[in-house]
Parts: C-alpha cells; sequence; structure tokens
C-alpha cells in the first residue's frame, strides 16, 4: 500500500515544492506518493519562487511543474503523514484537523541535528542553505518511514 506523505509551509513556493522534490528524487523505488501545499492562498496556481527553482535546478531537482495549492481538511483523509516546515504552519494545520489521527509531524523532527525548523527563505534568501536542510531532513524521514 502506497504511503502518501504531504509538505506544507506558508506559500507552498519554497520549502514545501522543495521537500517534493527532494522527496521524490530520494523515494527510490519505495511506494511512497508525495504532494505539497500552503497555509496561505496568496500564491494558488504558481510555480515555484525562481530563486528556490534555481538551488533546487542546481542540486538537480526539477520543481518546474509542481504548482502551489492550499492545505484543506480533507488532506487529512487523502494523506498518511501531514509534515510542516515550522512551527506556526503545524499549528494553522492542526486548527484544520477536525477528529482525524493523521499524525503531523515536523520536518525538522527528521533531522540529525539541532534545528527546531526550517527557515523561509522567501525572507531569508537563503535558498541553498534552506534546500541542503531539507536533503538532510528528508533523508532522516525516508529512514524512518521506509527503511
Amino acid at each position: 500500500m502506497t504511503t502518501r506523505i504531504l509538505f506544507v509551509c506558508l506559500g507552498n513556493i519554497c520549502r514545501s515544492p522543495a521537500a517534493e522534490g527532494v522527496a521524490r528524487a530520494l523515494a527510490g523505488g519505495r511506494d511512497l506518493w508525495f504532494d505539497s501545499a500552503g497555509t496561505g492562498d496568496w500564491h494558488l496556481g504558481h510555480p515555484p519562487h525562481p530563486p528556490m527553482q534555481a538551488a533546487a535546478r542546481a542540486r538537480g531537482y526539477d520543481l518546474s511543474r509542481l504548482r502551489a495549492r492550499q492545505v484543506t481538511p480533507a488532506d487529512f483523509d487523502d494523506f498518511d503523514l501531514i509534515i510542516a516546515m515550522d512551527a506556526d504552519n503545524l499549528d494553522a494545520i492542526e486548527a484544520l484537523r477536525g477528529g482525524s489521527d493523521t499524525p503531523v509531524r515536523l520536518l525538522t523532527d527528521y533531522a540529525e541535528g539541532p534545528e527546531d525548523h526550517v527557515p523561509d527563505p522567501y525572507f531569508t534568501g537563503d535558498f541553498g542553505g534552506a534546500l541542503a536542510l531539507i536533503e538532510r531532513c528528508t533523508r532522516g524521514l525516508l529512514r524512518d518511514i521506509a527503511p
């Protein structure tokens, strides 16, 4: 049975589409399905932010086909695990929960380090640093859920 994982950030144009692209690339032949969404609605239908696409492309990931969407309560039914990029996003996701028991975790829960969130490069400008952290966390996630 396919495990379905949703990555969520604020606008779904930087961190969560990067996590989706990285996870797809690193998953290999594992029976996993990935998507991404944002807690906000500012960028609906837009591709990932050009600087994030450039940073991803430089590391071998193609995000160009992804389009932003907003997380919904139905995502709790459609996914086995929802992963937030920071505590604010986690709180916004939890506010949609209803009676679902779908786990919601931080991506940095899978890091082998002290990080407690993935900084938003839309504001920090550090797209490469955010992507490197996303890669490290995603490797940990994949080891944890599908060894």
